[in-house]
């Protein structure tokens, strides 16, 4: 058999940097040779990242200050370079100037690393020429040396899109890095199999810039908001483009387009600027001559100092602080990671500059790392240096981290106070938008009610739609340019983890919230309401850094080098709109999964139970959510109708979403749960479960067993039981511990449910029990049972959500056909079945026409279980993995090698 080896080659390789290293370890990985590395000298004491890889494998180094002296080869230099009998000359990332007598002595003669599609930009910055002339494509191109500058034949090219807020930094570290290390492998093993080919740059697109210096850098105002973010990104980091602004310069860093609405700030005069910038609390914002804008996050002054923008204003206002001895031994730890860092500096003094000392960018990384790793997990971002480069400044800054005093502003949260079951609950009643409790802008409030005895609790912020614009920009906000939308997966489960902590340790006030603004027993509030709310945190906190896509085989026509993936990708910002049932629950089941996606979200609890929405908001940001990821707007359905969407009927639902912008929806819209009860089941559990199928949280439960079917033969005897069981049942306060049953919801739903059973009877169903309301303040409700319910009745076909059981009698035997009864709806939410027949059961399950099915039991969800319906019960899925999918897209990428 034939054994195909790879031709390699003897390589000098010739610059510098990390870039340069990398190259050099994938040649040699490839098994070609490098026979000599000819790179800078030392700066401060420290080798090139290159040199140090060469001498660590014990390959010939060579750091020559210059290759030429007054146009003329230096001798020694030359000599050196024949002596290691190089065949190709590779110059991955080089500054200084070759020689042609060297560039052309190899057999192979020289390829070079340039970063742009040639012949565009040639020279010196290419990147940042790509951002600053707001080219579409970026890229590189390996290509032949020649006499002339970066204009010899090209070999290959590699390009890529430049997305809208792409810095030189973020093209280098996406494409041109990693992509060109490959690409320059990939040239040379094209040039030892022969195959490498010489294409003539044309003229024609050709352009050259040289090095931008920093008095060619100042920012020309009379432009459009686009090209002045190409000015700033295309000098940012080096030489950093400025502007003049009360009398000094500074420079500004951190652009992006701002496509949200404007936020409010103080404005700031910038001399040659038609109109002042704004101050806000995310930046400053600028204005181009097309009255678009765009924000700057940094800026920094003549002095060095490098300050948030938003913290224009309140810059010199930061006072000196003393550390406790325990800071000491952290300023100690950091000195001496410095010194490491900085090993060309004898001694690390408080005026110690770290990037006037030599550091880098890697350096910047390296001293985040080791910091976390030797001081307690200690999160320090790569903006933290660049703000503070001094070490005394440094230190402070890391001071004030440990003590939270760089924290955004403390919540304000404007208490509604009650001393009741036996603590002092606090509610916040205001919309929650972008990180602040705040007023609906009209001023409108509307009183919420206490089912319990009637009375108001408080009065509640009625949002109006300038709330919900303002609640969606800052989502939008949040997702497209905020610390959310580049936190890491860990770090997103990491908040939810402390969200659901935070929430438990909260269950009392919590649970006693509930009971106070829906009538929830207090016992099942605890236990369901809060109890279920913390375990879906906690469940989808696990799966935010185990989202993944996959690689797919695909089949393409030779040479077969095709890789397919796909990635799960956030929505971006997502409407919720949750029911009163089980008002924290139903926010958890909804944004838990959300969020873990990486979404942002405005949430709109129900209008009569807001209160632990609100509450869960202001948790939200104890637990660390940034600004704008959770906005929650209470208000009547007309809040809604900004997302396109009416609360009134399904149909319009669907078609305003149609109608507008196709929004992805996922709808759990209730049902009329058939529970079918054999006389073979277990009788006693059967009664017990089937009550609680229909009487949990009051009957107000989307699952709740619409509809009962029990087989003749025990049909007498289980309504006797259930009514005998009925009357054992307490009805009362709900903050009594003793209590079996609560108020209804709010008083419109009792009315309605008393005309259900009004309904009943006159249709000539028989009212068993209960079916009228309790004689006492409040919305309480008798339990009620009807019997003789016949399929075409109203008490069939349409749901109460309320404390009402709805028995049919089914013939012995008769199992196909209680199914076409059972299935005999529009919904199809859940069901369930009581029989001591596995295969019975197993058949039922198989052909009921439901989202879930129970068997010999009953409301028995769990939070890694899908829940949702088919039919008019809605689609999509809440809990369990699936849950996720409603709140991804699938990208797929295909790409050639």
């Amino acid at each position: 058999s034939q054994v195909y080896f790879k031709n390699q080659l003897k390589l000098a390789l010739i610059g510098q940097s990390l870039f340069g290293q990398e190259v050099y370890s994938h040649l040699c990985k490839e098994g070609h040779r490098v026979v000599g590395v000819f790179t800078v000298p030392d700066k401060d004491g420290k080798a090139d990242p290159l040199a140090l890889a060469a001498e660590k494998d014990g390959t010939p180094v060579f750091k020559f200050p210059r290759w030429r002296v007054k146009g003329k080869t230096i001798k020694e230099v030359a000599e050196a370079y024949r002596s290691v009998g190089a065949e190709l000359n590779v110059l991955p990332f080089c500054t200084q100037f070759i020689p042609m007598d060297v560039i052309d002595s190899p057999k192979h003669g020289s390829i070079i690393y340039h970063p742009s599609i040639l012949p565009r930009h040639r020279g010196a910055s290419a990147i940042n020429w790509t951002l600053i002339m707001g080219d579409k494509k970026a890229g590189f191109s390996v290509f032949w040396a020649d006499d002339g500058l970066d204009t010899g034949p090209i070999l290959l090219q590699r390009s890529c899109d430049v997305e809208p807020n792409d810095t030189v930094d973020a093209l280098y570290n996406r494409f041109l890095f990693p992509e060109g290390i490959k690409a320059m492998v990939e040239a040379v093993q094209l040039i030892a199999d022969g195959k490498a080919p010489r294409i003539p740059q044309p003229e024609e697109g050709a352009t050259y810039e040289g090095i931008q210096k920093k008095e060619n850098a100042e920012i020309s105002w009379d432009q459009s908001a686009e090209v002045l973010h190409n000015w700033i990104r295309g000098h940012d980091k080096v030489p950093g483009a400025w502007t003049e602004i009360n009398g000094q310069m500074v420079t500004f860093y951190g652009s992006s387009l701002l496509n949200s609405s404007m936020p409010p700030g103080e404005p700031l005069e910038i001399k040659g600027a038609k109109k002042p910038g704004l101050v806000t609390k995310n930046g400053l914002v600028l204005f181009g001559n097309d009255g678009k804008a765009l924000m700057v996050r940094n800026l920094q002054f003549e002095d060095g100092k490098m300050i948030p923008a938003s913290q224009y204003f309140s810059a010199g206002e930061t006072s000196v602080v003393e550390l406790t001895a325990e800071e000491m031994k952290v300023a100690e730890t950091i000195k001496v990671i410095w010194a490491g860092i900085l090993s060309n500096i004898p001694v690390i003094e408080d005026s110690t500059d770290f990037f006037k000392s030599g550091a880098s960018s890697m350096d910047v990384v390296r001293l985040v790392e080791e910091i976390r790793q030797k001081c307690g997990g200690l999160q320090l971002q790569n903006e933290d240096v660049y703000m503070a480069t001094k070490f005394e400044d440094f230190i402070q800054k890391v001071v004030r981290k440990l003590r939270g005093e760089d924290q955004e502003e403390e919540l304000v949260v404007d208490y509604v106070s009650k001393e009741v079951n036996a603590m002092t609950v606090n509610m916040p009643y205001q919309c929650f938008i972008n990180g602040q409790f705040t007023d609906a802008e009209d001023g409108k409030t509307y009183d919420t009610i206490n089912p319990t005895d009637g009375s108001t609790i408080c009065k509640v912020s009625y949002a109006s739609l300038v709330d919900v614009d303002k609640a969606v920009a800052a989502a939008k906000d949040a997702f497209e340019n905020g610390e959310w939308g580049r936190m890491n997966a860990r770090e997103r489960g990491r908040l939810m983890y402390r969200l659901a902590d935070l929430l438990e340790e909260n269950q009392e006030e919590l649970a006693t919230i509930e009971a106070l603004d829906s009538g929830a027993v207090y016992t099942l509030a605890l236990k369901t309401h809060i109890g279920m709310s913390v375990q879906t945190f906690r469940y989808f906190a696990g799966w935010c850094d185990k989202i993944q896509g996959s690689t797919i085989p695909i089949n393409q026509a030779r040479p077969n080098r095709n890789l397919t993936f796909t990635k799960k990708e956030p929505l971006g910002v997502c409407a919720i709109i949750i029911p009163w049932n089980y008002p924290l629950m139903m926010l958890a089941w909804k944004s838990a999964a959300c969020l873990a996606a990486g979404n942002t979200l405005v949430l709109k609890p129900a209008q009569v139970t807001p209160l632990t929405a609100l509450k869960f908001a202001e948790l939200s940001v104890k637990a660390g959510f940034p600004k704008g990821v959770i906005n929650i707007i209470p208000g009547s359905a007309s809040v809604a109708q900004w997302l396109s969407i009416d609360l009134g009927t399904r149909r319009s639902l669907f078609n305003s979403c149609a109608a507008s912008n196709l929004k992805k929806v996922s709808l759990e819209l209730g049902g009329k749960s058939p529970l079918i009860i054999f006389n073979d089941c277990e009788i006693d559990k059967a009664v017990r479960m089937g009550m609680g199928a229909v009487f949990f949280n009051k009957g107000e439960n989307c699952i709740a067993a619409g509809r009962l079917f029990v087989e003749e033969s025990i049909h007498d005897e289980f309504v006797t039981r259930v009514v005998e069981e009925i009357k054992k049942m307490k009805i009362g306060d709900p903050l009594d511990r003793s209590t079996d049953h609560g108020p209804q919801n709010h008083k419109a739903h009792l009315e309605k449910l008393l005309q259900y059973c009004e309904a009943g009877v006159k249709e000539g169903a028989t009212l068993v029990y209960g079916g009228r309301q309790v004689p006492r303040p409040g919305f309480f409700m008798e339990p009620t049972v009807f019997t003789d319910v016949e399929d075409h009745m109203y008490l069939a076909k349409e749901e109460s959500f309320g404390p009402i059981m709805v028995i049919s009698k089914f013939q012995n035997g008769d199992i196909d056909g209680v199914l076409l009864r059972a299935n005999n709806t529009e919904y199809g939410l859940a069901s369930g079945v009581f029989t001591r027949d596995i295969n019975k059961a197993m058949y039922i399950s198989e052909k009921l026409e439901a989202g879930t099915v129970f068997i010999n039991t009953y409301n028995k969800t769990d939070v890694a279980a899908p829940f949702g319906g088919v039919k008019q019960s809605g689609f999509g899925k809440d809990l369990g993995e699936e849950a996720l999918n409603e709140y991804l897209k699938t990208k797929t990428v295909t790409l050639e090698y």
